[in-house]
């Protein structure tokens, strides 16, 4: 039997995601824009409620074009907000579309949100080499670093914990579990 981290339980579409996809390093910026936004939106709910939206989140916020999401009227937020495939929250929503223009003005300031959001790991993944779950933090220094920078530059729902979920997912720690099969492959990717 396959050991993986406790938290992905027995739900196949959860599995798939920690098998494929949790803690592997993103440098495309337009998937990290998407897991900032999933992030946000998942605040106060599970991951995999998230999960299960993600490909209604991807058609509703044309594939996660922060281009494209920055120009979105107000006609076009009441849409999303009846919209049943996504989280209908005003303020998650209001978030997504504040936090692309955020991010074209990360762009043209830092070059790309890549270069931007990499530089609090030193561009480097961080190997953590935590036994259980319990030891996992839910925020760093870095991730609380992360916020405060995000919000100067005009980003909203980038607290320290959201932050440091978006770090988990998108590789810039390795936080699978040292029993976890995952963990020694994920290491070997940096």
């Amino acid at each position: 039997m396959i050991k993986r981290c406790d938290w992905c339980g027995d739900d196949a579409l959860y599995i798939a995601y920690h098998d494929k996809e949790w803690g592997v390093p993103i440098h495309d910026a337009q998937r990290l824009f998407e897991f900032l936004i999933l992030e946000g939106a998942q605040a106060g709910l599970s991951w995999l409620t998230i999960l299960k939206k993600r490909e209604n989140y991807r058609q509703a916020f044309d594939n996660f074009s922060c281009e494209q999401i920055a120009r979105y009227s107000p006609r076009k937020i009441e849409e999303l907000l009846a919209n049943k495939g996504i989280v209908r929250n005003r303020l998650k929503i209001e978030a997504a579309v504040k936090n692309a223009r955020a991010t074209l003005g990360i762009r043209e300031q830092f070059g790309s949100l890549d270069t931007f959001l990499w530089k609090y790991v030193d561009g480097i993944p961080r190997q953590n080499s935590w036994k259980s779950l319990a030891e996992v933090p839910a925020q760093t220094k870095e991730s609380s670093l992360m916020s405060k920078d995000l919000k100067k530059h005009g980003f909203t729902f980038v607290g320290p914990t959201i932050c440091y979920a978006f770090m988990q997912a998108t590789g810039m720690v390795n936080d699978h579990l040292t029993d976890c099969f995952r963990h020694e492959e994920i290491c070997r990717l940096t």
